[in-house]
């Protein structure tokens, strides 16, 4: 493992950069999604929506803390990244401190998940099903760049952050409000899903250079430069159409469209991803993603809000 000499900084910002803070809303907008859709088909449940979340939030600082253990150890980040290098790869934090982190992430993300399940779940075959996909939560999310193979590395990040961003979080979230799955939720499950990946392929498209020299083929790496742009601009657009299918069924009254003031945001966003051909060029653009992420979802949450008041 090659360690960058640390700059002078605290332990506490080595571990605040590890945790990746701007990170949680990709989390935080899943629940939310998945809570708004209950509020509108009156199955909204306050406590089980905050363990969700709580959950949730303690699951994606588990993959970030596991995402810079995994590419600490294999060397994939260095001082030719673009992006910002975390605690380990400055040598602020050691591996067995990480490894410690880790550990003490996952039994937070066990306790939470077992409240979760004790208030939310009555029938015996949901404690089971929430059980298991608590636990295939917890491994994809260290195995992303964790382990001999980390699925991260073999271009599977963007469907792995579809089904857990996505299906799994705001299908998953509904479901233990209501009791039942619904169709409804397929369509805005989606559209947030895609647009989580819409931020790790802005991510990956910023360090394609670095982790073609790493071996880290991402699914940027595997289309290159070019097409990994348009299909940046193809999930955003499918996920908005999402949205507007979803609308178009199932909603009706103005307000119902509040999303629809987020869509400036998302084109200036592809134009700008479009036009820059350059790795630099993408570092600015994933603050951005993400924050344009958590606009729509909240929008569109409000909008099904609206609905039911």
């Amino acid at each position: 493992m090659s360690v960058t000499p640390s700059p002078a900084i605290s332990r506490t910002q080595a571990w605040l950069e590890s945790l990746r803070p701007k990170t949680l809303p990709l989390g935080v907008i899943a629940i939310i999604t998945g809570s708004a859709l209950a509020y509108w088909t009156g199955h909204f449940k306050f406590p089980v929506a905050l363990l969700a979340l709580i959950t949730t939030g303690i699951l994606q600082i588990l993959s970030n803390l596991a995402n810079d253990y995994g590419d600490a150890v294999k060397g994939t980040d260095t001082e030719a990244r673009l992006g910002p290098l975390r605690g380990m790869q400055k040598g602020v934090i050691t591996a067995a401190q990480m490894k410690k982190a880790l550990i003490l992430t996952v039994t937070l993300a066990c306790l939470s998940g077992l409240a979760l399940i004790i208030v939310a779940c009555e029938k015996p075959e949901d404690i089971i099903g929430f059980l298991g996909l608590g636990v295939a939560a917890i491994i994809a999310a260290i195995t992303y760049t964790v382990g001999k193979k980390p699925y991260g590395y073999l271009g599977l990040g963007d469907i792995s952050v579809l089904i857990f961003f996505g299906w799994l979080s705001v299908i998953g979230t509904y479901y233990l409000q209501a009791g039942f799955f619904s169709p409804l939720t397929i369509l805005p499950a989606t559209a947030c899903g895609l647009l989580s990946v819409a931020v790790l392929n802005i991510n990956n498209m910023r360090d394609i250079e670095n982790d073609i020299l790493a071996g880290k083929n991402t699914l940027a790496v595997r289309l290159g430069p070019l097409k990994s742009r348009y299909y940046h601009a193809t999930v955003i657009t499918v996920a908005f159409l999402c949205l507007v299918l979803f609308t178009l069924l199932y909603l009706h009254g103005w307000y119902s469209w509040l999303f629809l003031l987020s869509a400036p945001v998302l084109f200036m966003h592809i134009r700008r991803v479009l036009g820059d051909m350059t790795a630099t060029g993408m570092r600015p653009l994933l603050e951005q993603m993400v924050k344009a992420a958590l606009l729509v979802n909240i929008l569109f949450s409000a909008g099904l809000i609206c609905q039911r008041l």
